[in-house]
């Protein structure tokens, strides 16, 4: 089990300006729904802005601390224009 603000600080610290909102979805710490604004998705495509949230939280996935993940990623002007 991993908590929200354990998988909020893996984010950061693998993308130190990222805004993240983590949501548990069964209250059973493994199943998250996060949100991660970023500088570092510009110029990405969408694949590849995952895959840098992927790698930020690799040990929880391989471990399967994180046994599911909904990821939704922004660039910041992408995060306005959407909110």
């Amino acid at each position: 089990m991993i908590s929200p603000d354990q998988v909020e600080s893996m984010i950061q610290t693998g993308l130190p300006d990222a805004q993240v909102n983590v949501q548990d979805l069964t209250g059973g710490g493994d199943h998250y729904q996060v949100t991660v604004v970023s500088s570092a998705f510009e110029g990405r495509s969408l694949i590849q802005q995952h895959q840098l949230v992927y790698q930020a939280l690799q040990q929880a996935m391989s471990s399967e601390a994180i046994h599911a993940l909904s990821l939704k990623t922004y660039t910041p002007a992408a995060w306005t224009t959407a909110h």
